[in-house]
């Protein structure tokens, strides 16, 4: 009896933090993706492409002013335009990120999707 008390209490303390900390709805953002705008598995395997996309993405990640969210932005160069998708903090954000992307690419059309993500809201406790 003692060892099956141990086990239910193992559970309990395994699975009640774990549930604590889940999300109420898993992200998707797949009803997004049905547009016919690029995805980021369709990034060129071109090389003028790849180094387009990695020389954006160096140009973001390497400004700490922006959030993790700005830091993450999908890059997806094809055929010299590029398309910056994913949420960021503010529309700030945004904009720093399309100048950056502009900077690099110079003529280059920039497709901005991105999107400002809600501010998140604190736990009670």
């Amino acid at each position: 009896m003692l060892g099956t008390v141990r086990s239910i209490t193992r559970v309990c303390c395994v699975a009640l933090p774990l549930a604590l900390f889940a999300s109420p709805q898993q992200p998707d953002n797949t009803r997004e993706n049905k547009n016919n705008s690029p995805t980021a598995d369709q990034q060129k395997e071109t090389k003028g492409d790849r180094e387009l996309a990695a020389k954006i993405r160096k140009s973001i990640t390497s400004d700490k002013s922006l959030s993790t969210y700005a830091h993450n932005v999908k890059v997806i160069a094809q055929n010299g335009e590029v398309t910056l998708k994913g949420p960021v903090r503010s529309e700030q954000e945004s904009q720093a990120i399309q100048a950056k992307a502009q900077e690099v690419a110079g003529s280059a059309k920039i497709h901005n999707e991105l999107t400002v993500a809600p501010p998140k809201s604190k736990k009670s406790e």
